[in-house]
């Protein structure tokens, strides 16, 4: 029989885990099965899910499938009702041994419980399962998951649980086991990163964390941040942004917004002018440093005049890597009972903020010509610099190593070496 067959939507996060439900089921000698990995930030990934679990149950006739992740933790009657589905799997018991261990019988169907999906906000650790080396040539490493927040537009918490971290040894353990087996880059990655720490004993902070491992890991070459909350970056975190050049000069930033109503309706923590103060402060620290961020456009109740502020924020942030999110109503969530934006405008809102990203991704594409960057080399040809930015090869590299390159252009948002 074949190993399962593992499907994932949504997060990095959601990613990493799949990677480790692939170690649990093969050392549980689980075969033939489909596995699904639902993401439940809006109505739209449901639905791909459903589409995705009919697709695989055609395509592997006889095949139980399993469901798991966030839509199979918020809405579990959703996809038990389902024909095509055998299993329901919540988010804390698809991250257990003893889950894998009780599907791999010959009997799936009949062997255990058809829904087993407990109440997440219970769980008070992160799973213990780790793998070492997610990722080819940059490995993800979970140190923290779930959220204490309760932004209007989100479900995740109700999927994900409440906030808890990996203690700062286990990291550091599992960072030591990657390195050693040549990985160059490690990224830490959660749910709400920024918020680590707080559950555990003396309540470090993401600082304490980084300045930790760069300390202790002195062979690992670099670290890499993913998504941050801005607002909650504390004192240590900066001076590893300023003085510390094996972390990464690139920051993904969970802004939402450049409207400070429509922030405050979204129950976000921070000011249009705390996002922009925050941006100017780690480029004074860190010249050169590169932004990402994540924007809804069309949030309830949004305006035209709303909207140029978040349009605006682009630029006044000079942010470069834009996840640009059509607002849709998610089940559960207030934003879903606030009064709508017309559908055409926000696609539209949507569209133009994907061209100010293009026009702020050219522009950065283009002041790196002609200068030498040194690129970890994820395929044959291909490549991220240490801001992020993809960097395509001419010529074969050897995979995995951090080569230098000298940048003679740009083609298709990346650059050519």
């Amino acid at each position: 029989m074949s190993a399962p067959v593992i499907s994932t939507h949504g997060c990095r996060l959601n990613a990493y885990e799949s990677e480790a439900m692939r170690e649990m089921a093969e050392a549980a000698g689980l075969t033939g099965a489909v596995v699904v990995n639902t993401c439940a930030v809006t109505a739209e990934a449901v639905r791909k899910a459903k589409q995705d679990i009919r697709r695989l149950a055609r395509a592997n006739p006889g095949a139980p499938v399993i469901v798991t992740g966030c839509a199979a933790q918020t809405e579990p009657e959703t996809f038990a009702a389902m024909p095509e589905v055998a299993r329901v799997i919540g988010n804390a018991e698809k991250m257990r041994p003893e889950t894998w261990a009780g599907l791999a019988v010959p009997d799936l169907i009949g062997a255990t419980e058809r829904v087993q999906v407990d109440d997440i906000m219970s769980v008070r650790e992160t799973a213990g399962h780790l793998i070492d080396g997610f990722g080819r040539h940059r490995a993800y490493v979970q140190v923290q998951n779930g959220c204490d927040h309760r932004c209007t537009f989100c479900i995740i918490p109700y999927g994900r649980g409440n906030s808890r971290s990996v203690p700062a040894g286990v990291v550091v353990d599992q960072i030591r086991r990657l390195v050693d087996r040549g990985f160059a880059e490690v990224v830490l990655t959660g749910v709400d990163l920024t918020s680590w720490g707080a559950d555990l004993p003396g309540t470090p902070r993401l600082g304490d964390l980084v300045m930790r491992i760069l300390r202790l890991v002195p062979d690992l070459a670099r670290l890499r941040i993913s998504s941050i909350d801005s607002i909650e970056a504390d004192e240590n975190l900066m001076l590893a942004i300023a003085t510390e050049a094996r972390l990464m000069p690139h920051l993904h930033l969970s802004l939402q917004a450049g409207d400070d109503m429509i922030l405050k309706r979204m129950k976000r923590r921070h000011s249009r002018d705390d996002a922009i103060r925050f941006c100017e402060e780690a480029r004074r620290l860190r010249p050169g440093i590169v932004f990402g961020a994540d924007i809804i456009a069309g949030f309830p109740t949004e305006t035209e005049a709303m909207f140029q502020n978040s349009l605006n924020l682009v630029d006044d942030c000079g942010l470069t890597f834009l996840h640009v999110f059509p607002f849709s109503p998610r089940k559960g969530t207030p934003a879903a009972r606030m009064p709508q934006v017309p559908g055409t405008a926000v696609k539209d809102r949507a569209r133009r903020l994907r061209a100010a990203g293009q026009v702020r991704l050219a522009a950065h594409l283009a002041a790196q010509v002609g200068r030498r960057l040194e690129v970890l080399v994820e395929g044959p040809r291909l490549g991220r610099a240490e801001d992020f930015t993809e960097v395509a090869f001419a010529a074969d590299r050897p995979e995995g190593r951090i080569v230098s390159a000298t940048i003679h252009g740009t083609a298709e948002g990346r650059l050519a070496a």
